[in-house]
């Protein structure tokens, strides 16, 4: 079983209450596509992961804007403690860059009965590098685990050349930039390498980067500015942070896909949910290798109760839900955070998770 992924630590301000404030920041959600009610007031509290931030911002913006009297926070403290928060108790929703596991799950059970767990935030992580005159790459998935275990160590290599004929290759020493914090962003691309690359990554799936030896770099930001400040440099990060780096062409399916919004959420549509979490649980099991689709992709999920004790606060979170899934939610994300919106078949896949929310005995 894949999980995607544990907690990603992002070294950033304590933005820790993302609340009304924001409002003004984003565009109003209509009550059709995003839940919006003007009756709605209270205030509710999630925690978890840092990957969710940006797009948290605007989904709060958008959704207070329509309904001035609720507040939503959110602390972005990172997965693992996001997820420890919900199951505790600590927090009335929760993000995470992984599933829960099953004592998570377990303990969850115990707080909520069931457990609502849906993906609401997609990102394609990209393979960034800077070589002094080459801008993009095409790389099979045995060629980039070769890379990053070390095994290749010059750009002219013949299996670097194999995939891009055209390119004029130097023979400058490759230096891989991995993340120096755990991170769901490492988790994502080493579980990616874990299963298209078989002995060539002989390594156990963890978000601490395995291979010692390469540059290492706090945050996504950390290894973009590393990667820019060297040449012959190969890293990962959000793809929304590549800026004008160059980018990999990742084989899969007998092709090689460049990193779009579309291709990372299409991964989701191509994977299959894990069996036997209950009723309202949509965790995936990514299928990494589906032709058409970008395989090295950070999926995010929300976390709730499907019962709360409050009735007020299963409204508020069943409401502040239904606007982060709906299609203008997920496009607002994706303006404002660079993530891939989810596909109209899995949004009507989770919508009725969302819906089952309730409290008090009440629906």
């Amino acid at each position: 079983m894949n999980r995607s992924t544990l907690s990603r630590i992002v070294a950033m301000p304590a933005a820790t209450a993302i609340a009304l404030g924001l409002a003004a920041c984003g565009a109003a959600n209509e009550q059709s596509s995003g839940g919006s009610d003007s009756g709605l007031s209270g205030t509710i509290n999630g925690a978890g992961a840092s990957s969710q931030e940006a797009a948290q911002q605007a989904w709060i913006a958008g959704f207070t804007s329509d309904n001035p009297d609720a507040t939503i926070n959110y602390d972005p403290i990172g997965s693992g403690g996001g997820r420890e928060q919900f199951v505790a108790g600590g927090s009335d929703f929760g993000g995470t860059d992984a599933y829960l596991d099953d004592k998570e799950l377990a303990d969850a059970k115990k707080r909520c009965g069931d457990v609502v767990e849906v993906p609401m935030y997609v990102s394609p992580v990209a393979v960034i590098f800077n070589l002094e005159g080459v801008d993009q790459l095409n790389l099979e998935p045995d060629t980039i685990a070769k890379i990053f275990n070390q095994k290749i160590t010059k750009w002219n290599d013949p299996e670097i050349k194999a995939d891009n004929p055209d390119a004029d290759l130097p023979d400058t020493k490759i230096t891989p930039v991995n993340r120096s914090d755990e991170s769901g962003t490492t988790e994502n691309f080493v579980e990616y390498l874990s299963t298209v690359a078989g002995d060539n990554w002989p390594h156990e799936v963890s978000g601490n980067w395995p291979v010692s030896g390469g540059e290492a770099a706090q945050g996504t930001s950390g290894v973009v500015q590393a990667v820019k400040g060297g040449n012959g440099t190969i890293g990962y990060a959000d793809a929304s942070q590549a800026g004008d780096l160059g980018t990999v062409k990742v084989g899969v399916g007998g092709e090689f896909v460049g990193y779009s919004p579309e291709a990372a959420a299409a991964v989701l549509d191509a994977s299959e949910t894990v069996s036997g979490r209950g009723e309202y649980s949509y965790a995936f099991d990514l299928e990494r290798e589906e032709k058409g689709t970008y395989p090295i992709v950070l999926v995010s999920y929300g976390l709730a109760c499907a019962e709360y004790d409050d009735p007020e606060t299963a409204k508020l979170v069943k409401a502040y839900l239904s606007h982060v899934i709906s299609e203008k939610g997920q496009q607002t994300a994706a303006e404002n955070a660079g993530s891939a919106p989810i596909s109209d078949s899995l949004r009507e896949k989770i919508t009725p998770a969302v819906e089952a929310i309730s409290g008090g005995g009440q629906s």
